[in-house]
C-alpha cells in the first residue's frame, strides 16, 4: 500500500558527517518524485567563492555577502566535495550570519516539496516537515566511507587522519552553538552502520509511508 500524499511533501534529513544521508535523500526524492537540496553544499559552494574571491573564511560579514550570493547551478561542481571544500565548509558554517545568508534559499527550495539533507533541516529549516529522518553511523564505517570517497578524487589521504578529522567534525557539530547537530524529537532514527544502501531505501520508503498515512487518518 502506498503512502497518501501530502502537498507539499517535505522530507527532512539530518545526521552525522558521511552516515550516508545524502545517497539516501536522493533515493527518497526519486522515489516520492521530489526535488532534492544536499544543503551541505552551500556551505562548501560558499567557501569555493569566498576562497576564489581572495577572502577569509573567517571574515563572517564577507562570506555571508558571498552566500547571498550563491548560483544554484554551481551545486553540482565535483570540486565541492573534496576534502579542502569540507573543512571550508566547517569554518563558514559557523558564521551565524552564512546560516541566515542560507536559510531564505532552503526555504524556499522546500516550499514547492523536497527532499533536504543536512545537519538542521528538521530543527530549523523545516521545523514542520511532515516526515524527520536522523542518520547516523559508527564513526569507523563512516570514516571509510570518506576515506574512499576522497581515494577515488585522486586525493592523497590515510584512514586514520580521515577518522581523526570525522571526530573532531563530530564534537564540533554537536557541541556547537550555532544549529547544533541533533534529532528532532519527531524525527525516526535509522542507523546505517550495516545498513546497505538498497535495504535502506526500502526501510525509509515503508516507514514514510507508515508516517504520512498515519497523520493522513
Amino acid at each position: 500500500m502506498g503512502a497518501l500524499m501530502p502537498d507539499p511533501l517535505v522530507i527532512a534529513i539530518d545526521g552525522t558527517f558521511a552516515s550516508g544521508k545524502g545517497t539516501l535523500a536522493k533515493r527518497l526524492a526519486a522515489h516520492y518524485g521530489l526535488k532534492h537540496l544536499d544543503t551541505g553544499k552551500l556551505y562548501r559552494a560558499t567557501a569555493r567563492d569566498v576562497l576564489a574571491s581572495g577572502g577569509s573564511l573567517d571574515d563572517a560579514a564577507f562570506a555571508a555577502s558571498v552566500a547571498a550570493k550563491i548560483d544554484p547551478d554551481s551545486l553540482d561542481d565535483p570540486f565541492l566535495k573534496s576534502g579542502g571544500m569540507g573543512a571550508g565548509a566547517s569554518k563558514v558554517s559557523v558564521h551565524p550570519a552564512v546560516r541566515q545568508a542560507l536559510f531564505d534559499f532552503q526555504r524556499s527550495f522546500a516550499t514547492q516539496g523536497a527532499v533536504l539533507d543536512g545537519r538542521d533541516i528538521g530543527t530549523v529549516i523545516c521545523p514542520d516537515a511532515q516526515v524527520k529522518l536522523f542518520v547516523d553511523a559508527e564513526p569507523e564505517v563512516r570514516a571509510e566511507r570518506r576515506f574512499q570517497e576522497l581515494r577515488s578524487y585522486g586525493e592523497e589521504v590515510t584512514f586514520e587522519k580521515v577518522l581523526t578529522a570525522l571526530n573532531e567534525r563530530d564534537y564540533c557539530y554537536i557541541n556547537g552553538a550555532v544549529a547544533p547537530l541533533r534529532p528532532d524529537a519527531d524525527a525516526h532514527l535509522m542507523d546505517r552502520t550495516q545498513l546497505y544502501i538498497v535495504v535502506a531505501v526500502r526501510t525509509a520508503v515503508t516507514l514514510i509511508d507508515a508516517v504520512l498515512n498515519a497523520k493522513a487518518s
